[in-house]
């Protein structure tokens, strides 16, 4: 076994049906007396009446995809001119981020209440969007003190979202396997995550009110939160990040691209590759990420999701300007290559091994 250092970020999980009722009381047990409330505007009725009992002492409730720093520079003062002292952050990785970004600056301690599987409420990561670009960084003052997780609250997410989202947790499982700063227990938490998303996203899409499989999924985006929380993320996360400043939309992105970038690092990474198809229970785990996007009858093109053609090249440049550590070398035509796969939606060709 290779030497490595693991690094377990603190953080107290509530979990199971109906666990939101305990809001609270996890407030108070952080001191909370002036509370921020986060939501984005399609959840803001359905976070004012969770709200009941809670020291409330302003709401936010203007949360969008990418955080955009004008809207955050209008939450953090919100949160100065209401003196908060607290916030609790209700919704997906868009909503949890306005309180990071918030935390960011202020050092106010967010309890995160996850309604999707973005994985966000359990890293250390933070992201503000600004003139067509995102801005990433890690700073422990923006990890959640507590997270609630409660299935019941993901039972209103309409399917093409939750595999979306589910598929965007499950990246963060993949690139943790080939990380350059893994370890032995990071690797068992994502090929476990892997598994338990991969098993639970086709039943939630059969049967939203699966509650059983909701939770599966959680307990999926769960450790996938955990894994990228303390390792670093490679070229599928800096492409997300590249093409989230072309205003394409988060979860569907990361959907998107998955396959291509498991396929372009797939000789780079054998035995993270020999995990994900394990977890899965395929052969080969590009082909199988790919035809269990079909199976969730999510977009398989960028095209479709506003991606523009003459903005491939472009996109392709910046990702390699300055690329984040990853197992095969990050060139151009390559990734230009991948780019264009992702745009067109092609099928991953199998990968043909060198002897």
């Amino acid at each position: 076994m290779h030497d490595f250092t693991y690094n377990a970020l603190p953080a107290r999980v509530v979990f199971g049906a109906g666990a939101v009722k305990q809001l609270s009381a996890e407030a108070e047990r952080l001191g909370a007396k002036r509370i921020l409330l986060l939501c984005t505007p399609g959840r803001a009725e359905m976070v004012r009446s969770l709200s009941a009992g809670l020291p409330v002492a302003a709401v936010f409730d203007e949360a969008v995809m990418h955080t955009p720093v004008n809207l955050v520079e209008r939450a953090r003062e919100q949160a100065s001119s209401a003196k908060a002292d607290c916030c609790a952050a209700v919704g997906g990785g868009s909503t949890i981020g306005f309180a990071k970004a918030i935390a960011l600056t202020s050092g106010l301690p967010i309890v995160a209440v996850p309604t999707t599987y973005s994985g966000s409420e359990m890293t250390t990561i933070w992201g503000v969007s600004e003139g067509g670009a995102k801005k990433t960084g890690r700073d422990a003052k923006v990890l959640p003190k507590t997270v609630i997780y409660d299935p019941e609250l993901t039972l209103g997410l309409p399917a093409a979202v939750s595999a979306a989202s589910g598929m965007n947790a499950m990246a963060h499982c993949v690139e943790a396997l080939y990380a350059h700063d893994g370890n032995p227990i990071i690797s068992l938490m994502a090929e476990e995550g892997i598994r338990a998303l991969a098993s639970a996203l086709p039943r939630i899409v059969l049967q939203q009110d699966n509650l059983e499989a909701r939770s599966d999924a959680l307990y999926g985006a769960w450790l996938a939160g955990s894994t990228i929380s303390t390792t670093s993320v490679a070229l599928h996360h800096k492409l997300c990040h590249v093409l989230g400043g072309f205003g394409l939309p988060h979860a569907e992105t990361h959907a998107i691209v998955l396959p291509h970038a498991v396929r372009y690092n797939h000789d780079a990474a054998r035995d993270a590759m020999q995990r994900i198809s394990a977890a899965m229970g395929v052969s080969d785990p590009a082909v199988g990420i790919y035809e269990l996007e079909k199976r969730l009858n999510l977009p398989l093109k960028l095209a479709d999701i506003g991606m523009q053609e003459a903005d491939i090249e472009r996109a392709a440049k910046i990702a390699v300007q300055a690329p984040y550590p990853n197992p095969r070398k990050v060139e151009y035509e390559p990734v230009l290559k991948l780019l264009r796969d992702a745009f067109e939606g092609r099928r991953p060709a199998r990968p043909v091994f060198a002897e």
